[in-house]
């Protein structure tokens, strides 16, 4: 049964829904745009018997702190949100896992990178390590013709369009070429609540804001001179990394983990056919199996 609990981080308040046994190995599960700890319900319901799973609202998202200006946002104070709950469930023991989908994904390599003695395993669903990811966007192909919402996002203002007409454009984001099938009205109207107005939907967006990742334009590749310097030897994953892909994502396109195995010393990858970004929600208990089989392996 998933509970709702509040830490203070920094002075700060955050909202983590907590399930399973506190004597249990931890996962810390880490939501993208536009989700909110919600996007671990059906998972979690497969995997509270053997984990303790903690989801919270990341900084910007639902009833976690939403600070306005686009610096809270940089990926340094992210991954310490994520750092601070992780110390909080598991100070005396590296977590089991740390589990991140999309803008999730960011922040779970951040700790691998940065934390690697804190965590036992990295698991990432339909995200992307910044390495392959930031070559992708730069090529001017299919992934940068796929990204180009993320300038909109970008741009002054979106987060008004977002919130117009009962959260129509935000709906239109989510659901584009997606399958969901998945989004009853009840979870629709859970979404919308944790969405709130366009003020609090500024925070999500935010993360776009922040990001220092460089999109080209579809056809016309970004220079050398024009991308970001990412430091490979700074980027590695030193843990077992599950890479979780459904094979029908229209936003995530498999270029972007081409060439992860280079950052990583030990990499699985499995592929989900029929299922697409929003794989947690559509195939919640072959996800949690292929996450007990990797813990367990």
């Amino acid at each position: 049964m998933v509970r709702s609990e509040t830490l203070d981080i920094a002075g700060h308040s955050f909202h983590v829904e907590v399930a399973g046994d506190p004597s249990k190995p931890v996962i810390l599960m880490l939501h993208g745009f536009p989700e909110y700890s919600g996007a671990f319900d059906e998972l979690i319901k497969h995997l509270e018997d053997d984990y303790l799973c903690i989801a919270p609202d990341q900084r910007g998202y639902g009833q976690s702190w939403r600070p306005k200006k686009v610096e809270h946002y940089a990926v340094s104070k992210l991954v310490g949100d994520a750092f601070a709950i992780l110390d909080h469930y598991s100070s005396n023991a590296p977590v089991a896992a740390v589990l991140g989908h999309d803008w999730g994904a960011a922040v779970a390599y951040g700790l691998a990178f940065r934390h690697s003695d804190r965590l036992q395993n990295l698991i990432i669903a339909n995200g992307v390590h910044p390495v392959p990811f930031q070559r992708a966007l730069a090529a001017g192909g299919a992934q940068s013709e796929a990204s180009q919402y993320i300038d909109w996002l970008r741009a002054e203002g979106s987060e008004d369009k977002l919130a117009a007409n009962n959260h129509a454009r935000m709906m239109g984001i989510f659901s584009k070429h997606m399958d969901m099938s998945w989004m009853t009205p009840e979870k629709l109207i859970a979404y919308q609540a944790a969405w709130g107005d366009a003020d609090q939907i500024r925070g999500m967006v935010n993360w776009y804001r922040a990001s220092f990742l460089k999109v080209a334009t579809p056809g016309v590749p970004l220079p050398e001179k024009d991308r970001p310097t990412l430091r490979s030897k700074h980027l590695h994953v030193s843990m077992p990394h599950l890479l979780l892909w459904g094979e029908n994502d229209t936003a995530l396109l498999p270029e972007c983990y081409t060439g992860l195995e280079d950052h990583c010393a030990d990499l699985t990858v499995q592929t989900i056919p029929d299922a697409d970004h929003w794989l947690l929600h559509q195939r919640p208990a072959e996800i949690a199996h292929n996450i007990r089989t990797f813990l367990t392996r």
